[in-house]
């Protein structure tokens, strides 16, 4: 492994010493290992709006520990400024771009190891996957979650928490007094969402795969700690380098196996399915990922639980031990002589590590009193979803763990929300929103304002829905997504008509349309591909070569 020695030694790279110096880097600096810093840092995002303050710890850390941080700019779009409109046909290739832009900068610049800091949905994942093509020494560190807003609704609230309240206003609910001050009070710092959704979730899974230092997922953005867990990422960077951990080394199947583990014991967000399915395939590594959801959710326990499926936030999860203390509860079942970005294995992380607050019981509970026996998302198969779908069970009402209702049908996103807000969805509805796949969306939008209105109009007891597109992490009712094939490849899903009766049986993991094999097999005969909704530029690229949601919405070049 030469990395920038490659370009940096020798009187022939004068070239490349001569480009580093015009920047103010000194002959000192070039003799010093080359740490790339990717920085994900903007105005855009709140949990990456502290990212430059973290950053310059982790250069302190870096050159600290006798190497040269470099740092470079990296794109990230926040899930919930797309939520609604064109703008989240991006957010799920934008993980793409993320992953390509990062391994590009680390070839043309032979970095000798990466930092990569960054927050939020696809963000994280995408830094992941970067990594893993890549295999050479990384580690990760988000800018950790946001305190929790003004009590709501009996939780502290969250930007969610506002549009939950609009369905409450389209309802007569509350006041248009009552749900205007929620702007100023539901989001009183930057970070990562306050809950459990699909940003803090692979925050804390990089912690469950070994990737980012214990700890380090899940302390608060405005803490100090946060800027401690900086500095120490900076200084392991530079281990990471000399003893040459690379991330293919971290990102065994055991890895990925016990970040299952944990997913389903926090009864994390159903889009780490398609992540880690993701990133196991970057890494080449020989796990089918879907298939261990499905068996481990039989056997793993949920043994924390926070908002959706409680009042709970991340903070309180942070104090209650976090990731450290479920994976320590959890350890039974984890395979703990796997490596980690500590240089050491699980089982010394385990081992050694230091709580800096008492447990309160509140949020982690041990495997002899769990919140439940199985594990908190589940993968479910039927005639609707011959290749799966994603449910999570862990955050809904146990009442809605087998539902039938009848079919209303909608063929895009918008449709659908503005069906709820009119009132024409009714209990016993089952909500169908397709096209909205990772082809078919383009893009695989997030059907995270319908299931909102839902719980806000009094719904959420009494309705489902049912996408090929996915769900925000906050999401709370009986719903199941990345229903695969989806209706843009000719999926079951797209046949459902209006009025048709659906079946969603979580505790047997079926997911059914009542209606006869001829009948569909007859209705898939007339059924025509819709043309793409997008024919040039990214998203153009993108829905040509996405593959389904069951394998993780990677670009595949074979679909072309």
């Amino acid at each position: 492994m030469e990395g920038s020695k490659k370009i940096l030694e020798g009187l022939g790279n004068q070239y490349y010493r001569a480009t580093y110096k015009s920047m103010g880097f000194s002959t000192d600096d070039l003799k010093r290992p080359l740490i790339g810093i990717a920085n994900a840092w903007s105005e855009c995002v709140p949990g990456h709006s502290n990212l430059r303050q973290v950053a310059q710890r982790v250069r302190d850390g870096v050159y600290r520990a006798g190497g040269t941080p470099i740092e470079f700019g990296v794109i990230g779009g926040c899930d919930g400024m797309g939520q609604g409109h064109d703008g989240m046909h991006f957010i799920m290739p934008s993980r793409e771009l993320i992953a390509n832009s990062i391994e590009s900068m680390a070839q043309i610049n032979l970095f000798d190891g990466l930092v990569l800091l960054g927050s939020c949905d696809k963000i994280v994942p995408g830094m992941l996957m970067a990594a893993a093509r890549l295999d050479i020494p990384c580690i990760f560190l988000p800018g950790g979650p946001m305190e929790g807003g003004i009590v709501f609704d009996g939780r502290e609230s969250d930007q969610t928490t506002a549009t939950e309240a609009y369905g409450m206003l389209s309802a007569g609910k509350i006041t248009e007094e009552e749900y205007v001050a929620l702007e100023d009070t539901a989001c009183p710092s930057c970070g990562s969402c306050s809950y459990l959704g699909t940003a803090n979730t692979m925050c804390a899974l990089a912690e469950a795969l070994g990737m980012c230092l214990p700890d380090g997922g899940t302390a608060p953005a405005t803490s100090a700690q946060r800027m401690v867990k900086a500095e120490e990422t900076g200084i392991k960077i530079m281990e990471l380098v000399e003893k040459k951990i690379t991330a293919r080394q971290i990102l065994t199947e055991g890895a990925i196996r016990n970040a299952i583990k944990v997913c389903l014991a926090m009864s994390g967000s159903t889009n780490a399915v398609m992540h880690l399915t993701a990133i196991a395939y970057e890494a080449e590594v020989k796990i089918d990922v879907l298939s261990e959801f499905d068996s481990l959710s039989d056997t793993t326990p949920q043994i924390a639980k926070m908002n959706p499926a409680c009042k709970y936030n991340i903070i309180d999860f942070y104090k209650d031990g976090g990731v450290p203390r479920l994976m320590e509860n959890l350890q039974s079942m984890l395979e703990t002589d796997v490596m980690t970005v500590t240089t050491h294995t699980l089982a010394e992380n385990i081992k050694t590590h230091k709580y800096l607050y008492p447990a309160t019981g509140l949020v982690n509970h041990t495997l002899d009193d769990p919140f439940g026996y199985t594990g908190g998302v589940a993968v479910l198969r039927g005639n609707l979803a011959p290749d799966t779908g994603i449910t999570k069970p862990g955050a809904f009402d146990k009442s809605l763990h087998h539902f039938t209702g009848e079919a209303i049908c909608f063929d895009c996103e918008e449709e659908a929300e503005e069906a709820i807000l009119a009132g024409k969805v009714h209990e016993g509805h089952v909500v169908v929103i397709r096209y909205e796949g990772p082809k078919g969306g383009p893009g695989m939008r997030e059907m995270f304002k319908a299931m909102k209105y839902l719980y806000g109009r009094g719904l959420a007891l009494t309705t489902a829905l049912i996408t090929d597109g996915r769900f925000s992490g906050t999401n709370n009712g009986c719903f199941v997504g990345h229903i695969s094939p989806e209706a843009a490849e000719g999926g079951p899903i797209a046949i459902v008509h209006d009025g048709d009766k659906i079946e969603i049986d979580v505790d047997n993991k079926k997911l059914t349309l009542h209606v006869s094999d001829e009948e569909i097999a007859a209705r898939l005969k007339e059924w025509k591909r819709p043309e793409p909704k997008f024919k040039k530029g990214w998203l153009g690229l993108y829905c040509k070569l996405a593959a389904s949601g069951s394998e993780g919405g990677v670009m595949k070049f074979d679909h072309i």
